[in-house]
């Protein structure tokens, strides 16, 4: 599934017509202001470039999903068929955004073996506490529907892969 916005929906910051010069923090304060359905969902995200003469410096983002909807977080893991990654997250968390490529890149890297689910502990504050977390982005895996592992903080994509697969083999 792709999500785009109407040209009417579209903010002026990134009209290719606009040609008032925009600080860096404005740009910034645009693009996290961009709110997606609150739904627990899988993943995935890639960037397309537009067909126009000022395509080098504007990009799409299309977010494709796999939108899955559970009656709640324990049935996601109950009926998960592989070990989950969940990420819990925060829109304000910069680290977190860091992270956005590198699940898209480790959850194509590891498709046949886990799933990746993003969990934003601001509309999940109850899961948030449950699963006690502190630090930002905090990541736990499951498997067969219990905790497996958990870790916190950003990491490479390759070096997030090695943790993850180390971890469903050495506890199997």
């Amino acid at each position: 599934m792709a999500i785009s916005l109407p040209s009417s929906y579209a903010s002026p910051l990134f009209s290719p017509e606009s040609r008032n010069s925009i600080s860096a923090s404005s740009m910034l304060t645009s693009l996290s202001s961009l709110r997606l359905p609150s739904q627990i969902r899988r993943f995935g995200i890639r960037h397309e470039r537009l067909n126009s003469p000022l395509s080098s410096r504007f990009a799409r983002l299309t977010v494709s999903a796999k939108k899955q909807t559970f009656n709640s977080f324990d049935d996601l893991l109950k009926n998960s068929d592989k070990p989950l990654l969940v990420d819990f997250y925060a829109t304000w968390c910069g680290p977190c955004q860091l992270m956005v490529p590198i699940l898209n890149e480790v959850s194509e890297t590891l498709k046949d073996k886990i799933a990746v689910v993003k969990i934003d502990t601001e509309k999940y504050p109850t899961l948030a506490n449950k699963y006690q977390i502190e630090a930002l982005p905090t990541f736990i895996l499951f498997k067969d529907g219990k905790l497996w592992d958990r870790f916190e903080g950003a990491l490479p994509a390759n070096q997030l892969v090695e943790r993850i697969e180390n971890s469903l083999q050495v506890k199997q």
